[in-house]
This record gives structure tokens, sequence and C-alpha cells, in this order.
């Protein structure tokens, strides 16, 4: 890759999974990335990657008084920020009427609200430049939705929804928007990221039981492989008309066309009845 084609990207959560996968793959294709941490000695191996050109930024995306400023920093310093990847987040596994309104805020506070703040931080900088790329990572969880998961799928659907309004609000600025859907990829996110509430109320265990004991059991065998779907979101990065919308994974495809058709069964279903709430004309 020449240096006129080489991009700085702001990676959030680059210690593992995704994030870690990105920006091995993006320094290993010429580009500079900065990539956020919450540990000293971690933001210290990141750099180890690629000296000069894999900067680490001490950030918790949820202290969003802290990221303005960094963005700030990074810009005056490093350069004008060309992809942000709002990969930071985690996976939360709560039945509902057994996790508390805390644990759902927060869950809401990393995998939502700092990455709208993110954006918040950057816009300002790629709508002067007239250039720029916003990638949200979602999950194929925003299509469809399981028991015992729901706060997690409301972040997803949360962040597939803001993504699609951000796409047309900068369409005429020259800023480019794309939430990424993965699949099952091997990564930590059903292994020691999860966070999993205690168990209570027995009336649940037929429905979920079965549900928690398989994450657990595919943890590490998933069929995605991260460093492919790091080359598949710099492929996204280098097109010059990126989807809005992108699954990643075999699985992720099968599993909403699935909840495509069941959708489009019940609207049929109960086209009629949709229909009978306008006015009469």
């Amino acid at each position: 890759m020449s240096i006129t084609q080489s991009k700085l990207f702001f990676i959030t959560g680059v210690s593992t999974g995704f994030g870690r996968a990105l920006a091995q793959a993006a320094v290993a294709d010429g580009h500079r990335v900065v990539g956020t941490l919450r540990d000293q000695t971690a933001l210290g191996e990141f750099e180890l990657l690629a000296p000069g050109r894999a900067i680490g930024k001490l950030l918790d995306v949820t202290h969003t008084d802290a990221i303005a400023d960094t963005i700030a920093d990074v810009e005056g310093k490093v350069g004008g920020i060309d992809v942000l990847v709002n990969n930071a987040g985690y996976g939360f596994e709560g039945l509902l009427e057994e996790s508390t309104l805390a644990e759902w805020r927060k869950q809401f506070d990393v995998n939502v609200f700092g990455a709208v703040a993110m954006i918040q931080a950057v816009l300002p900088y790629m709508r002067r430049r007239k250039r720029g790329h916003i990638i949200n990572i979602t999950s194929m969880g925003g299509y469809f939705a399981a028991p015992g998961i729901g706060a997690y799928n409301g972040t997803k659907f949360a962040l597939e929804g803001i993504t699609d309004s951000l796409s047309q609000e900068v369409k005429g600025l020259g800023i480019k928007v794309t939430a990424v859907a993965p699949g099952a990829f091997r990564t930590d996110w059903a292994g020691r990221s999860m966070v999993r509430t205690e168990r209570s109320i027995s009336d649940y265990d037929a429905v979920f039981e079965p549900l928690r004991a398989h994450r657990k059991s595919i943890s590490g065998k998933q069929p995605g492989d991260p460093a492919k779907a790091a080359r598949a979101i710099l492929e996204i990065v280098a097109s010059e008309n990126p989807p809005v919308h992108v699954l990643l994974g075999s699985d992720a495809v099968k599993r909403v066309h699935d909840k495509l058709d069941a959708l489009r069964a019940e609207l049929d279903a109960w086209e009629a009845l949709s229909k009978s709430t306008d006015f009469s004309s």
C-alpha cells in the first residue's frame, strides 16, 4: 500500500477480539491505528504491534467527558482521523426479570452511549474535511433477539437504527457510515468477556438454561474467524460505495434470512388489521 492510501484509524477496545484483529490487519496494510484500552500494561503491549503506527490511548468509553479531549489530542498531535470504529462493548446475559435496571443502564452506557459520544466528538473534524468513515460494530443480535440477552439485543438494535439515521444525516457531507453485524466469531464475547447474572427464578429454566449452556459450550469453537472479519472490514473501508448495513459470517446471513422470512409472514398475516386503523376516506 502506498503512503498516499494510508489512513488513520481510531478503534475503541483494541485489547482483544475484533478490535485487536482489525488493528493488526490495519497496521499490516500500512495504516496507522489509535486504539483505546483501559489498562496501561495492555497499552504498552498494543503499541509494540507497530511502534509509531500503533498508538494507545487510555480511555473508558463510559467516561464520556474525556472523549472529546482525547479526540482533540489525536487530531492535534497524530493527525486527522479517517476511520472511527466503535468496537468497545461487551455481552450481558440476564433474563429481564432477574436482572437489575443498573445492569441494563451499564450495558447501554458502554454499547450505545459510548459509541454516540465517540461519533459526536469525531464528526466536527470529519465535517470540516468533508470525508471520513464511521463504523459501528453491532451484531446479528441487532436483527433478532433471544431469551436472556434482551439488554444486549436492545443495544445492538439501537446501534443499527442510529447508524441508519446517521448515514442519512451525513450523506451529503462526504462521510460514510456502516453498521457491521458479526455472527458468532472466536472472540472472548461468550467467554471471559460475558457478564452473567445469577439465576433466581426457576420458571425460566426451560427456556433459558439450554441457551446458556450452549453459549458456554461453543466459546472458542465459533465458526467466525476474527482475522477474516478484519480483512472484510478493511475491504469495506476501501470501497467507494460501502454498505450502510453488512453482516459477517454465514451463520449471521442464515439467521437474518430466517428472521426476515418470519417477519414477512407475520406482516402478511396481520396486514388487514394493520391497515384497518387509517381514517376512512
